[in-house]
């Protein structure tokens, strides 16, 4: 019997191998595709091998944790083998064009044309890096992208393509969902080989179900799919050992019971910047692809659901926080990630990010089987004034250390023309990548932009990643950083969630309190100053004002502090640190906190008159025994915040017990009710999961 060191050792190998052999090819491919220099070429090969080579050491040290490593490697390797790695050498018309225009478009055919259009755009652009001569495809993403656009030419490089890619398939949902589109949009065009090799990938390699919400969901959609194309199949033929019917009611059972909490206690991995992409895919392929006519309408109105909670909360379509998971690239620039490319190709009112955000390509090869409701447009771009939105979302499934399953999460949203507020309670969300709060302003072009401002307690703890996750202890904290996570062991990181932070959000103030132990790692504060603040002051009644678009912004240390220099990651999954041009404001006191107001630079004659209106606000802090905050904000509010206590607004404590659903001008449903009313002006939209039915109708 091999023990679990020989199998991660044989792991490792293996995988190296299959990444080496991937860069190589992915090299030479770049230098041919893109016509890029050899010497780049090169380093790709080396940077690729290096990543290869970090990914079997990995294993090989963790060898006591054998499903994480491989669970990492096959989704390292995956993730070496797609071209979005590439997909910065080479513009986008629509990336590096002009801005788009804000203004609402009031036609659907209008609205309609310019959507198949943007889709459009993103394929022609995906099929122009397919080198002309080139007769094998080894990209899934290429070839979903030829087979969409459907050319007779195209067929035989998408089957020779296709059958190398089988010969060695990938494990995991980010290898199986490439591999739906693939055999869905071939299903009449393939030839009887390639569909038989496709067949063959799904009974010789073992598939990953992985260990995040989004895994799951990709997970079960791309298996509940492929035993419906596949019926009345022995398990023999399957990688699970259950026959088609026994995978299909295993699915169907995990995607019912997602939905179901989802639609009643609310989403884990809520308003994601880059995995709200995994959601919408799969959901988009169900809807698409289904057989079973409720799961195509379930799968319909679960993507109808995030999208409208996504696009309530952005700005110009671009995505605030709070966020369950961001990346240390998006938490700074909100404008970069995947989600953006969703404001892109939906609303229209935002550049896409380089590439597309990467995965976005694999939703445009469904996209004209979707259509945004009218009312989710106009709530995503045509807001009327000022508006508040409070959610119920939930944490990540905790495993360990919690008397609770999961935490509920009550999210708060202000936006309004120049700028937006957002946050949830503080706690642990989920144990990595969450961003608590943020206020992010308007800019006429958000593109390299670093519209926002928040803090946070940096946290790297063993025990807290034992709660989440169903690992060995010793090697977590090193290994996460290995997994696409830079930043967790850095004390001077921007990203992450602490169990030692509360917050509290009236409107446009924010107030974070923070209330460390002796001896925890990382005890300081880091709040986020960004290069594109402008006339920044540092007042000696201990605020700090600033100018961000035409938002004023008011900041409030609670204890001592120092400015740190702030290098940033040059992608979402690490490389080399640059330089930002923003700062770091480090507070190294354990009871410690920050304050946030912002206003309108138009609600002011001037932006000395703004800091005379704060400076006068009444405001007290103590630290003892724990951080308290008793403040007047400036619209008018009287706020007393205790670290551990409820929250009073002039003079109630928040009824958190009493918070719904969804509650605003736009979204609303009850807790535990299944059923979403989307509302904008006289346009309304019932998603209702109790009966399975979409109800639009215009009040009177």
């Amino acid at each position: 019997m091999k023990t679990p060191a020989r199998i991660s050792a044989v792991s490792a190998l293996a995988t190296f191998a299959f990444s080496a052999l991937a860069a190589f090819a992915l090299s030479a491919f770049a230098a041919l595709a893109f016509s890029v220099p050899a010497a780049f070429a090169f380093f790709a090969f080396a940077a690729f091998a290096l990543t290869a080579l970090a990914s079997a050491a990995f294993a090989l040290t963790a060898f006591a944790s054998t499903t994480l490593a491989l669970t990492a490697l096959a989704f390292s390797a995956f993730a070496l083998s797609t071209l979005p790695v590439f997909s910065t050498l080479s513009a986008q018309p629509s990336s590096t064009g002009p801005m788009p225009s804000q203004k609402v478009v009031q036609s659907t055919a209008a609205r309609r044309a310019q959507y198949e259009a943007r889709i459009d755009e993103v394929l022609d652009w995906r099929a122009g890096l397919i080198e002309p001569g080139d007769k094998t495809i080894g990209d899934m993403a290429a070839i979903a992208t030829l087979l969409v656009r459907g050319r007779d030419k195209d067929i035989e490089r998408c089957n020779a393509g296709v059958i190398a890619h089988m010969r060695e398939p990938g494990s995991g949902p980010f290898w199986m969902f490439p591999c739906v589109s693939v055999a869905f949009l071939g299903r009449d065009t393939l030839s009887p080989e390639t569909r038989a090799a496709i067949r063959a990938a799904w009974s010789s390699r073992l598939q990953v179900r992985g260990d995040t919400e989004n895994h799951w969901a990709m997970y079960y959609a791309s298996l509940y799919l492929m035993s419906e194309l596949y019926p009345n199949e022995p398990g023999s033929t399957w990688f699970t050992g259950k026959s088609s019917g026994e995978n299909l009611a295993e699915s169907r059972d995990y995607l019912i019971s997602w939905m179901d909490l989802t639609t009643t206690v609310g989403q884990g991995e809520f308003t994601c910047t880059h995995y709200i992409g995994e959601y919408a895919i799969a959901l988009l392929y169900l809807a698409t692809w289904a057989e079973d006519p409720a799961m195509r309408i379930r799968a319909h109105m679960l993507l109808d659901w995030i999208f409208a909670d996504q696009f309530a909360n952005s700005l110009n379509g671009v995505l605030h926080g709070a966020n369950a998971r961001a990346d240390d690239v998006s938490v700074i620039e909100r404008w970069s990630p995947l989600s953006t490319f969703f404001s892109w190709l939906l609303l229209g009112n935002t550049p896409p990010p380089p590439g597309y955000g990467g995965f976005g390509i694999h939703f445009a090869v469904a996209a004209k089987n979707y259509e945004l409701p009218e009312v989710i447009y106009r709530i995503g771009v045509d807001r009327d004034g000022d508006f508040l939105q409070q959610d119920l979302k939930r944490s990540r499934r905790r495993w360990r250390y919690s008397d609770e399953l999961f935490m509920p999460v009550f999210k708060t949203n202000y936006s309004r023309k120049d700028y937006a507020v957002g946050s949830c309670q503080g706690g642990l969300a989920d144990p990595i990548q969450t961003h608590v709060w943020d206020v992010t302003w308007a800019v006429p072009d958000p593109r390299g932009m670093h519209c926002t401002m928040f803090s946070l307690h940096p946290v790297s703890s063993g025990k807290i990643m034992q709660t989440y996750f169903a690992e060995l202890p010793d090697q977590m904290v090193t290994d996460v950083a290995k997994e696409g996570k830079p930043s967790y062991d850095m004390p001077g990181k921007l990203l992450g969630c602490s169990p030692h932070e509360k917050v509290f959000q009236d409107r446009d103030t924010i107030i974070a309190l923070y209330d460390i132990p002796a001896g925890t790692r990382f005890p300081h504060i880091n709040g986020f100053f960004s290069k594109d603040l402008r006339d920044v002051v540092e007042d000696a009644s201990g605020w700090i004002f600033a100018k961000g678009g035409n938002t004023y912004l008011a900041y409030r240390p609670l204890a001592a502090y120092k400015w740190i220099r702030m290098p940033g990651f040059a992608t979402a999954r690490g490389g080399d640190r640059e330089e930002t041009g923003g700062r770091i404001l480090q507070s190294p006191h354990l009871k410690n906190g920050a304050i946030v107001q912002a206003a309108s630079a138009d609600e002011f004659k001037s932006y000395e008159d703004f800091q005379n209106a704060i400076k006068a606000l009444p405001l007290s802090f103590n630290p003892d025994p724990v951080p308290a905050v008793t403040m007047t904000t400036l619209r008018g509010s009287t706020i007393a915040f205790t670290y551990g206590e409820p929250p009073r607004l002039n003079g109630k404590p928040v009824d958190y017990a009493g918070w719904k659903l969804f509650q605003g001008p736009y979204l609303n449903a009850e807790r535990g009710s299944r059923k979403l009313t989307l509302t904008h002006g006289r346009l309304e939209r019932i998603l209702d999961f109790n009966t399975l039915t979409i109800t639009d109708r215009v009040k009177e």
